[in-house]
């Protein structure tokens, strides 16, 4: 069985998540405030997060930024009352993998969970990237890129990568040469529920140069294919 947890100061919210997640054989456990929902979190033992934004004692952004800085990959499903565009770019910029406002409806979350599941499952029965089945690692010049533990060195230093950093760049280095568009990188790196927010690619590629780049104003590894996207060095 499944585990999820339920961080949402709204009891009446949480208990109705905990239902339905329960109907999708869910194991869930519930916090109410950000705090100590985010020491339990930061146990890793979890299938699904679903996290509200305006919490008490910490602010459900704060606490995903730190989950994945933390390298703590569990699934993230992001609600909030705000609906304006920049706070859910902000959200999935914090690596939320999913981004529902209130009110939403049981069906769209129970769809988005299901949907969000599917996609984790291709990736591990393919290689998370689409290229060549089960690589081990990949390395251009002074780039070593370990597919394997999801680690990044440069000239033998580890560099510290988010995991869309992380997944990204292996995507891009899994194909040299291959131009892919931002609408493309979306749909593999963020998943199909994002195809409005191109501008999330961007800054991801900017933060990603900024840390391989011998030259941010010459890029060397990660390059701009006018009118289409980014490739990963030159076919």
């Amino acid at each position: 069985m499944k585990r999820a947890l339920i961080i949402e100061d709204d009891v009446d919210i949480a208990e109705l998540i905990e239902l339905h997640l329960s109907d999708l054989k869910f194991e869930v456990e519930k916090f109410h405030d950000g705090k100590n929902g985010f020491i339990r979190a930061m146990k890793n033992n979890f299938d699904l997060i679903v996290l509200d934004i305006m919490l008490p004692g910490m602010e459900g952004m704060t606490i995903c930024t730190k989950l994945r800085n933390a390298q703590v990959k569990t699934p993230i499903i992001m609600l909030t009352a705000k609906a304006d565009e920049i706070d859910q770019v902000l959200g999935l910029e914090s690596g939320a993998d999913v981004y529902i406002t209130k009110p939403f409806s049981v069906l769209e979350l129970k769809s988005r969970i299901k949907a969000l599941f599917r996609r984790i499952d291709i990736e591990r029965k393919d290689d998370g990237y689409g290229g060549n089945k089960n690589p081990s690692s990949l390395k251009y010049d002074e780039l070593s890129i370990n597919l394997e533990n999801k680690s990044l060195h440069i000239r033998g230093q580890r560099i510290d990568l988010t995991p869309k950093e992380f997944e990204l760049l292996a995507l891009l280095a899994s194909h040299p040469g291959r131009s892919y568009s931002r609408d493309e990188l979306l749909r593999k790196v963020w998943g199909y529920e994002y195809n409005a927010y191109e501008h999330t690619v961007n800054s991801h590629i900017n933060r990603l140069r900024a840390k391989i780049e011998p030259d941010m104003s010459s890029p060397k590894y990660i390059l701009t294919t006018w009118g289409v996207g980014y490739r990963f060095l030159n076919s």
